[in-house]
Parts: structure tokens; C-alpha cells; sequence
């Protein structure tokens, strides 16, 4: 999909400002104290180095997640790898596509386990496309454990300092008083799993719902039966 040069411009990051990305308040001294921080400093000189130099960075609000899930709201957590690095596609909300996208093979996946678990009609979701707005506006919140990217380049700001953050959101979360249910799919996700009160909550480990990983072992994705398990969690 092709965009005009103004919407690529919107659909890419345009400011290394936190202050620029919303938050929900209850989220906010968490987000607060990791960018006072060194780890938070780096990063954002990082991300002011990278776009200085022209690279095209998505998505243009990496904590929307967090606007759109406010803490007291969150009753699952979907923990994704990074955002998506094609042109108009992330959104900042983990596996979510913005509107008018085609539908990526991983969405596809989630889409079809969850068919095939809650017995649900196609289409899923009331968003047309592949948009998972309606599912964070709801409390599930969908969140990378990396949260940005630069163009054609997965992974290119792994270790940059975002899983700090990531960490610290995941912890908060389960030293909440509320019982989340959390969905770990894939290695990268499942690295958080010691940071969560299994005593507490919910966790579920699946591979990737990437192609390349839902119907392998050890874990499959595609039937791992997790919507329905985290539906009576929650109930």
C-alpha cells in the first residue's frame, strides 16, 4: 500500500520526546522514572541519532499501548517480539496492523487460532483489517517487548534499551492487585516470564504465531488454546 508523502509522514516516528508519546496516568510514573533514567537517556540519544540521520523509524507513538490500556484496565497481556517494519503498517500495539493494511501471515495466525479455539466466526475483531484497537481499548494490553523499528530492518533496535522499559512494565503489572492472564509467544516473550508471579497470574507460552514457527514443537501455536484458557482466567 502505497501512502501520499504527508501520511508517510504521520505513520513514522517524528519526535524522540517522551513527552510527545501519551500515556494513560497510571502508567505514567513507571514510563517517567525508566526516561529520567540512564537506560531511558541513551535510548532516546539513540533514537534522536538514528532520526537525525534520516532513518525512517516506526511506529510514530511506540507507547500507545499505553494510551490506549490503562493499568487498572489490563486483564491480559499479549507480549509481541517487535513492531512491524513495512511503510504504514505498525500501529504501536503488538501483531496490530494500522487500517486499510494487509492482513501480516502472524495476524493471520491469531486470527485463525482464535477461530478455531472460540469457534468464531471470520472476521474476529470489529476493526476492519487487521487493527487490534478494539482488543486494547477492551484491556488487553498488546505490547512489544521492543518498541520501535527502523524500515525493511526487523530487530534493528533490539537491545537499545526499550526492554528495560518493557521489563519494568511487565513487573509493575504483576506486583498489581489485579489477576492478568499473559500470552508469551515466542522467545523473546518468554525471556519476561521470571519477572511474573505465576503464584498470581495466568501464563502461557506458545512459538511465534510467524509461520515459520506456529505448527512446530515444542510448543505450537496453532492449537495452543489460549483464548479460551485466558476467557475462564478472567471470568
Amino acid at each position: 500500500m502505497d501512502l501520499f508523502p504527508e501520511e508517510a509522514a504521520a505513520a513514522c516516528l517524528q519526535t524522540a520526546d517522551p513527552g510527545d508519546w501519551p500515556v494513560a496516568p497510571d502508567w505514567q510514573p513507571v514510563v517517567d522514572q525508566f526516561f529520567k533514567g540512564a537506560e531511558g537517556q541513551t535510548l532516546l540519544a539513540f533514537l534522536k541519532r538514528r532520526t537525525g540521520a534520516g532513518a525512517v523509524v516506526f511506529p510514530p507513538k511506540p507507547l500507545r499501548a499505553l494510551e490506549l490500556t490503562p493499568l487498572h484496565t489490563v486483564h491480559t497481556v499479549i507480549l509481541g517480539q517487535d513492531p512491524y517494519h513495512g511503510r504504514g503498517q505498525a500501529e504501536g500495539l503488538a501483531f496490530s496492523v494500522a487500517p486499510g493494511q494487509p492482513l501480516p501471515p502472524s495476524l493471520r495466525n491469531i486470527f485463525k487460532e482464535r477461530q478455531r479455539d472460540l469457534g468464531e466466526a471470520w472476521p474476529v475483531h470489529p476493526e476492519p483489517g487487521g487493527s487490534l484497537v478494539a482488543w486494547a481499548q477492551q484491556g488487553t494490553l498488546l505490547l512489544n517487548t521492543c518498541l520501535t523499528v527502523e524500515e525493511g530492518q526487523a530487530n534493528s533496535h533490539q537491545g537499545k534499551g526499550w526492554e528495560a522499559l518493557t521489563d519494568a512494565l511487565i513487573a509493575h503489572i504483576s506486583s498489581g492487585p489485579q489477576r492478568v492472564a499473559f500470552m508469551l509467544w515466542g522467545a523473546a516473550a518468554q525471556k519476561k516470564r521470571s519477572l511474573i508471579d505465576e503464584s498470581r497470574h495466568l501464563v502461557l507460552c506458545a512459538n511465534h504465531p510467524s509461520p515459520l514457527s506456529a505448527l512446530r514443537g515444542p510448543e505450537p501455536f496453532i492449537g495452543c488454546g489460549h483464548f479460551s484458557r485466558a476467557q475462564k482466567w478472567c471470568a
